[in-house]
């Protein structure tokens, strides 16, 4: 299985790696990698798959039946090839930031007012969160928003580790999404948001709030009984 690294360090932008698969000669598995797959409402990493001096573009990243794989954009790479990993590091900060800042609004505003996320998705540009709000009142998405850049602006560690499950389990609020189990596994990654939040979690996030920047609102939607849709972005 590969070992994912960003899991342990977001800010790691190159690793050296081995191939250890190809399929369909575009669809590249490697022993070790820093490039994120799409999943819990983040993108896809990018970036450059280097051997020798041969240039390998990232297009896309996923994960099936529990291995990492690669899609680059031409054929070339073999099993056993030694390959060094870098990464289009713009792309991962600005998404590393709004992952962060997405976990302070959405903290905030469910501890606040009891409501659970629906649903959610982060891309370059936008931040979108559904939530199960019974009112559909655009001044409570504003009174959180406002809040969440208070905290924003402080000076707060954020940190990641793992937790047994059975422990886990047992800090409030520790999964936020409604209907959601966290994965089937002995030990939980926790991001935990200094005085603000802890949560299981995945992703990769900034190691202090002060990275971030800000937030601004988009628009706010109604989709629906119970359900209400905000976009927001990181300025």
């Amino acid at each position: 299985m590969t070992e994912a690294l960003f899991l342990a360090d977001s800010y790691l932008k190159e690793c050296d790696s081995l191939v250890v698969a190809v399929k369909d000669g575009k669809f590249v598995v490697l022993d070790k990698t820093i490039f994120y797959p799409k999943g819990g409402g983040q993108p896809w990493d990018t970036g450059k798959i280097v051997k020798e001096e041969e240039i390998y573009n990232v297009v896309y990243v996923g994960k099936f039946g529990g291995e990492i794989s690669h899609e680059v954009n031409r054929v070339g790479l073999k099993e056993g090839d030694k390959v060094r990993c870098v990464l289009d590091w713009d792309r991962r900060y600005k998404l590393m930031r709004s992952h962060t800042a997405a976990h302070v609004f959405a903290s905030l505003l469910c501890v606040g007012t009891g409501a659970l996320i629906t649903g959610n998705q982060i891309s370059m540009d936008k931040i979108r969160f559904d939530f199960s709000l019974e009112k559909f009142e655009r001044n409570i998405i504003t009174k959180y928003l406002d809040r969440a850049n208070e905290v924003l602006g402080k000076d707060k560690s954020v940190k990641w580790y793992q937790l047994p499950r059975e422990e886990a389990l047992k800090v409030p609020g520790i999964v936020k999404m409604a209907g959601a189990l966290p994965p089937d596994t002995p030990f939980l990654r926790i991001v935990e948001i200094q005085g603000v939040d802890k949560q299981a979690d995945g992703g990769t996030h900034v190691k202090n709030l002060k990275e971030v920047g800000k937030l601004k609102l988009i628009k706010t939607e109604n989709k629906g009984r119970n359900n209400r849709r905000v976009y927001f972005e990181v300025e």
